[in-house]
């Protein structure tokens, strides 16, 4: 699959998601921008991530004054390429990865630490 209908894949499968949401929940994640990018640059990996990471929620979270500690606004980053390779090239898999991915990334701008994300089931 071309990175551009990885793209829009992911894109259809993300607003798909938003759609499906409880309301509370729902109108939080349309507040937080998604973006779509092939692999991880160096800037992004810096020291505290691999190369093969799937997604990744940057900024401050929900509920956290601006400014408090992080100096970029709030977003998701998805990483197709990685979760491509992660679903071995199978469509279905590929769906199914973007959404735990976007769902992962989407708890932590609402707050949640790791373990909390897990307890929710992202």
């Amino acid at each position: 699959m071309s990175n551009s209908q990885l793209t829009t894949r992911a894109q259809h499968l993300v607003a798909r998601i938003q759609c499906n949401l409880p309301a509370e929940i729902r109108e939080l994640a349309l507040q937080v921008p998604v973006s779509y990018h092939d692999w991880p640059d160096e800037e992004i990996l810096g020291e505290e991530f691999e190369p093969d990471i799937m997604g990744l929620f940057v900024g401050e979270h929900h509920g956290l004054e601006a400014g408090m500690g992080n100096s970029v606004p709030p977003q998701i980053f998805l990483f197709l390429e990685n979760i491509f390779d992660e679903a071995e090239g199978d469509p279905t898999r590929f769906d199914e990865e973007v959404r735990i991915t976007y769902l992962h990334e989407l708890g932590h701008y609402l707050g949640w630490d790791e373990d909390e994300v897990e307890a929710h089931g992202l």
